[in-house]
């Protein structure tokens, strides 16, 4: 039996900052890890990701200025692409994030790690071998997600990507399928594009790609992806997917008959948390869904309050920079400091890496209402300011914000356009420190940076023309 204060479940991003907080709070601390320390965003969601849209959002931009377009030949380096991509990976080698933590002072014990009763977990090692761990304070489930199976005929039975094999892929199919129009999908889509697939289709079940943004965001995007040359189908769902050999083509058949075929099928249609098999029974939990938590991100209806959940694994908001927030938290929280997230409720930003990107804060303008707020919404076009017209031909996009017209504070913005995630955070702080809007007024833009679109949209909420 060892023993510590704090145990986490889960060495992800989110665990990894739990235990970080707990120990410069000067708790002692384990991370129990059946995979890698670092989890899902190092290895195969953020960071490789980002590494596969990158090139081919360079060369877009670099295409857009009509000086710069000229010395733009031929085409992507596919292979250097993907070493790159290794790189971010870190080849899938967790050593150095398994070191950092040890230089922290954190034990890594691996193994598969499940609640054997109250502040127990147990451990069992690849070879079979079990340990067992007490905490002396308490236990933090940080085991995250893992994508989701839509119930589509035959889907289960058949080999297809998901955002694991799509970012640690080793060539670029030919002709690739996406089931899914959210994020995942999305920037996949382009990424593949950009690198060479000569057929990419993204099936998105909603009206609209991106369904839990603005409207606007996902017919502008979808605009751009079909100027790029991919089939975009909305409005559909997949009743049914056949792949009759393992290494043979995939089809996908539509609920309006329609058969799609293609090398390879990305399912990218959610999220699931990795509840099924970390002891939940244990503790009279049900295993297999999300974690419900208070604020404290303790986990409702233990006994105790010495089990929290933070990260993807509660359903919160299932960001890694929302995790890590919580993380933060919970580290502070277990050491006896009062501390609530409350950030989770009203300014979650998030961003869609795509070309252009999407990047989003707080609620949408249905939510904002949904909600029982009075509202009003302003926009402006980034391709009217200084900075887009430099930026390069054709540039465009919408800024909106979501106003509360009562306390006149910004509750939502959507940004939409090339590098815009850049932007989002003076929106995040504005939402999340209820800035009134009489104030930023004299929060001035630099002139010409993209972030004069915030003169502009307040200009626009006055009333000016």
């Amino acid at each position: 039996m060892q023993e510590y204060d704090v145990i986490v479940i889960g060495g992800g991003s989110t665990g990894e900052n739990a235990a970080w907080y707990a120990r410069d709070n000067g708790l002692t601390a384990a991370v129990v890890e059946n995979e890698l320390v670092g989890g899902e965003c190092s290895y195969w969601a953020c960071m490789p990701s980002k590494a596969l849209l990158r090139p081919g959002e360079a060369l877009a931009a670099a295409r857009r200025v009509p000086a710069a377009a000229g010395a733009v030949t031929g085409s992507l380096d596919v292979e250097e692409a993907l070493a790159t991509r290794d790189g971010f990976a870190s080849g899938w080698d967790d050593g150095p994030q398994a070191s950092w933590l040890a230089n922290i002072g954190v034990d890594v014990v691996r193994g598969s790690g499940r609640l054997a009763g109250v502040r127990t977990v147990e451990v069992t090692a690849a070879d079979g071998t079990t340990v067992a761990l007490t905490a002396r304070r308490a236990v933090v489930v940080a085991t995250g997600t893992a994508a989701a199976v839509p119930p589509v005929d035959g889907l289960r039975d058949i080999s297809v990507w998901d955002n694991r094999n799509v970012t640690a892929a080793k060539q670029v199919p030919r002709r690739l399928l996406v089931l899914g129009g959210g994020v995942v999908g999305t920037e996949m889509a382009q990424a593949y594009r950009w690198l060479g697939a000569g057929e990419v289709t993204i099936v998105e079940q909603a009206d609209r790609l991106l369904p839990q943004e603005e409207p606007f965001a996902g017919a502008e995007l979808a605009a751009a992806l079909t100027e790029l040359g991919i089939t975009v189908r909305t409005g559909h769902g997949a009743t049914t997917a056949v792949r009759p050999a393992a290494d043979g083509p995939v089809t996908l058949v539509l609920d309006d008959g329609t058969e799609l075929v293609a090398d390879e099928l990305l399912v990218a249609a959610g999220r699931r948390a990795n509840t099924d098999d970390i002891g939940l029974g244990t503790i009279g939990l049900s295993p297999g869904g999300f974690l419900d938590t208070d604020d404290r991100l303790r986990v409702r209806g233990v006994e105790g309050g010495w089990l929290y959940a933070a990260g993807d694994v509660n359903g919160r908001a299932l960001l890694t920079h929302q995790g890590k927030y919580q993380a933060r938290l919970v580290g502070d929280i277990i050491a006896g400091h009062d501390r609530e997230a409350w950030a989770d409720h009203v300014a979650v930003p998030r961003v869609s890496f795509t070309d252009p990107q999407v990047a989003a804060v707080g609620r949408t303008e249905q939510q904002a209402r949904d909600a029982g707020f009075a509202v009003r919404t302003v926009r402006y076009d980034f391709g009217s300011t200084a900075a887009g017209a430099l930026a390069g031909k054709g540039v465009h996009g919408t800024a909106q914000l979501v106003i509360d017209t009562e306390r006149r504070v910004i509750v939502g913005a959507t940004f939409v356009g090339p590098g815009v995630g850049e932007l989002l955070h003076a929106a995040t702080i504005a939402i999340a420190g209820q800035v009134p809007l009489d104030t930023l007024w004299h929060a001035v833009p630099a002139f010409p940076t993209l972030s004069e679109v915030w003169l502009r949209l307040l200009e626009a909420e006055r009333g000016v023309s």
